[in-house]
């Protein structure tokens, strides 16, 4: 027996069809004002279409998105969290999720968000992508290594996965592996200057200074702003005792960034190893405004204080450094070779016998020689 529609339930059918037509109007009016950056604007409209239907898991997670691009991170987890409360396996509520408590410095917790992520959809490369930021920021580098290489896997390649598994190598300590992934970035992008920057970084830590200056040079024709590629190409040329080269670079990282204190400071080595004392003083004074909890700092100072024959200055200056760390025999040692020369032979010998105990094999020697 054919069965009839009735009237009544009809018009239930078709208000049910213009409610789901309105919902879907109004998420994808949501979508388009994320992908323009108006998240307010998407909020709002995922907040009409959440009072028509609370239990709209697809307008939770959007919703959730439109808070994160307001920094409103706490909110966009209780949305997300409701939006798992209605599904369980929905991977991409626990991606933005996992995003949003990395947003909070939450990394362990978002770790599991991203492993429930991949759990539920095993090729969601975003989520392998986001949880290698968060194991890398927790100082697990092998696992932040595995998932670096498994976006890479999934593909499709692209300039980011073959840096960001790069910058993990390096950590490694894996220089020549990471100038792998670094040269096929840069075959992908060659218009990014960091790319180029971190390979000369790598290239210098195997001791190709030449190299790394090419990249270097490659980085400042695409970027003149950077402080950070002046002052590494400045240390490859330190490197090659090319000194005026790498004055001029540290000369240009300051004009950039003149509140940096270790520019100061390494800019002082390179004017102390071209016997500019004063110059060599005047940035070291700079760098311990700058920081003045440096020992560094006031150790290199008191060196080009004690070429000036300024003794009383560098023992100051050592002085200072050891109150700053008491454990450093090398300081200790510095310190008595300077009262050696002003004639404080006791003192000197203190000095010595306190860098002996530290482990220094210069300070026994001094000792055996000046303290009967």
């Amino acid at each position: 027996m054919n069965r009839k529609i009735a009237p009544w339930m009809l018009i239930g059918f078709i208000a049910m069809a213009l409610t789901g037509f309105a919902q879907n109007q109004q998420l994808e009016s949501a979508r388009k004002k994320l992908e323009a950056s108006d998240f307010a604007g998407a909020k709002a409209e995922l907040t009409k279409a959440l009072d028509a239907n609370p239990k709209d898991k697809m307008a939770l997670r959007l919703r959730g998105e439109a808070r994160m691009g307001l920094e409103d991170f706490y909110g966009a987890i209780s949305d997300l969290t409701f939006a798992l409360e209605l599904d369980s396996t929905f991977a991409e509520a626990y991606w933005y999720r996992g995003e949003a408590k990395v947003a909070l410095m939450d990394d362990e917790s978002a770790i599991l968000d991203f492993d429930k992520a991949i759990k539920f959809n095993p090729k969601y490369i975003n989520a392998y992508t986001s949880r290698g930021f968060a194991k890398y920021n927790i100082e697990d580098l092998a696992g932040a290594y595995f998932d670096f290489s498994k976006a890479l896997e999934l593909g499709p390649p692209d300039a980011d996965k073959f840096f960001n598994r790069g910058v993990v190598k390096a950590e490694l300590g894996e220089f020549i592996s990471a100038i792998d992934d670094y040269t096929k970035a840069i075959e992908l992008d060659k218009t990014d200057a960091s790319l180029f920057n971190y390979r000369g970084v790598a290239y210098y830590n195997i001791g190709d200074f030449n190299k790394a200056i090419a990249d270097y040079d490659a980085a400042v024709k695409l970027e003149q702003n950077d402080p950070l590629i002046f002052e590494n190409r400045a240390l490859a040329k330190s490197a090659k005792e090319d000194f005026k080269g790498a004055l001029e670079d540290y000369n240009k990282a300051v004009e950039l960034n003149p509140e940096d204190p270790e520019t100061y400071n390494l800019r002082g080595v390179i004017k102390f190893n071209m016997e500019d004392h004063d110059g060599a003083i005047k940035d070291y004074t700079i760098a311990i405004e700058l920081d003045p909890i440096n020992p560094v700092y006031y150790d290199n100072r008191a060196l080009s204080r004690t070429e000036k024959e300024d003794y009383q200055g560098a023992i100051e200056d050592y002085t200072s450094s050891i109150e700053l760390y008491p454990s450093d025999p090398e300081t200790f040692y510095q310190r008595g070779l300077v009262k050696l020369q002003v004639g404080n032979k006791y003192d000197a010998c203190l000095d010595f016998k306190a860098a002996d105990e530290l482990g220094s094999p210069e300070a026994k020697a001094a000792m055996k020689k000046n303290c009967k």
